[in-house]
């Protein structure tokens, strides 16, 4: 594993991503199944996934989300508020990971991360009205929505609604 493991959950693990990550990256990220999903338009170069890599922790927290050593996607902390205690999660899997608990699982190793060692009071999340996937991983650790962005996003040549989830910290179990 190139990248030293920074969350270890079960199956997954959570590690730093490290310059062997480039390809795995730029190609999921060009992938449309994993594209679509996280609202990226825009195709991703080598180069672009290596400056991610380079800032991946600079603003809030980024790594990859590991199976038996091997990377199966994303997940990371964003838009950190210390003022207000609050942060962002985000996350893509690749297509053939889905459907096998890796997410809900890192989005409760983050989560837990976010709250017990980042003191975070809130962490709120988005995703989109046509990703029942996401919102399941979302509700399943405890994520309550907060309200629906009517026609918020533009994705593939339609607007679509952006569903709000938050989770407080004395809500976690």
């Amino acid at each position: 594993m190139p990248g030293p493991v920074f969350l270890d959950g079960e199956p997954i693990a959570l590690r730093t991503p490290a310059e062997e990550d480039v390809e795995f990256l730029q190609r999921n990220m060009n992938d449309p199944r994993v594209r679509r999903p996280i609202g990226s338009v825009g195709p991703m170069s080598e180069s672009d996934e290596e400056e991610w890599i380079e800032n991946a922790n600079e603003d809030g927290v980024s790594l990859l989300v590991c199976v038996d050593g091997e990377p199966v996607g994303t997940i990371g902390l964003s838009d950190v508020m210390d003022t207000w205690g609050c942060a962002e999660i985000g996350y893509w899997l690749t297509p053939d990971a889905w459907g096998e608990g890796y997410a809900t699982e890192a989005t409760a190793l983050l989560v837990e991360y976010g709250f017990d060692q980042r003191r975070r009071n809130k962490i709120v999340a988005h995703a989109f009205d046509f990703n029942a996937g996401s919102r399941r991983v979302l509700e399943k650790v405890g994520f309550v929505e907060e309200g629906v962005f009517r026609k918020e996003a533009f994705v593939d040549g339609e607007f679509v609604d952006v569903h709000r989830y938050g989770l407080l910290a004395d809500e976690y179990e």
